[in-house]
């Protein structure tokens, strides 16, 4: 299996909605974006999959270095060539794919966050950057699309933490910000033991009505000649929006189940999406 088949068999395994987002890119950017893709996977998986604290440090330590060696040209791990390859046709900063790392480090020493301001840096992180290195590989002429990728990436991110509430507590992390709990008067010992109430889906309104908001102010943001290029990110956002708008109406039951869009649905809102420009 070379570089790039290894990247694109871990992105249809995944079933993320990423993989629905450039399944219709021209090859040469399908490749680039799903090495991207496959990267962020490894780092995070690091994260989720590593269970003593020290080890996943370590692990990702080696992903730094492997980033280093990619820039070097001396990568060792199969998506360290991919990315190495991608690098001669596109323009994705060195420490771009290392704040990535940062965010996914995040994870291993912080499990609550005081203020939205916190978690801004965390979405920033893990999901805007990602954003701001795959419009390097969709291409665009006005600078003001990177305001659109910036936010479109926080609206994601919030998407997932308020899809995966439940499960992140399973794992001991609470991502609502704990100025929100308070606020709505919420203890974190409720989330962590599944327990529904009116408050709780009231927080959690709250939070949709935050991503909305994120999602809205990334499309005032994209400029319209660099929309048609900026399409698959537009497909991550149907996916995503249509998502946290099928939680809301079932109550925000996602402390002890996870909601999800079949892959047929997927395909449809990615297809209705693209061509509609």
């Amino acid at each position: 299996m070379n570089p790039h088949d290894y990247c694109q068999d871990r992105a249809a395994k995944s079933g993320s909605s990423f993989y629905y987002s450039f399944m219709f890119l021209p090859p040469e950017q399908r490749q680039a974006i799903t090495a991207l893709y496959a990267f962020c996977r490894e780092v995070d998986d690091v994260v989720d999959e590593c269970h003593d604290v020290s080890l996943a440090q370590i692990k990702l330590e080696w992903w730094r270095q492997e980033v280093e060696r990619i820039f070097t040209g001396t990568p060792t791990h199969p998506v360290g060539f991919a990315l190495q390859d991608v690098l001669t046709r596109f323009k994705l900063p060195q420490e771009q794919l290392l704040e990535i790392i940062d965010g996914m480090a995040m994870d291993l020493s912080q499990t609550r966050y005081l203020d939205f301001k916190g978690l801004q840096l965390y979405c920033y992180r893990v999901a805007s950057v990602v954003g701001l290195l795959s419009v390097e590989i969709f291409g665009y002429e006005n600078r003001q699309t990177l305001k659109y990728a910036h936010d479109l990436g926080v609206a994601l991110q919030l998407t997932n933490i308020i899809r995966d509430v439940g499960e992140d507590a399973r794992r001991g992390r609470i991502y609502l910000p704990i100025e929100d709990l308070q606020r709505f008067g919420v203890p974190a010992k409720d989330i962590l033991e599944a327990r529904y109430s009116d408050a709780f889906r009231e927080l959690m309104a709250f939070q949709a009505e935050r991503a909305e908001h994120f999602y809205e102010q990334a499309f005032a943001q994209l400029p319209a000649g660099d929309r048609k290029a900026q399409r698959p990110g537009l497909v991550m956002a149907a996916i995503y929006r249509t998502l946290l708008r099928e939680i809301a109406p079932d109550g925000f039951q996602v402390l002890d189940r996870r909601i999800s869009l079949t892959p047929v649905r997927k395909v449809w809102l990615a297809g209705s999406t693209w061509f509609k420009g």
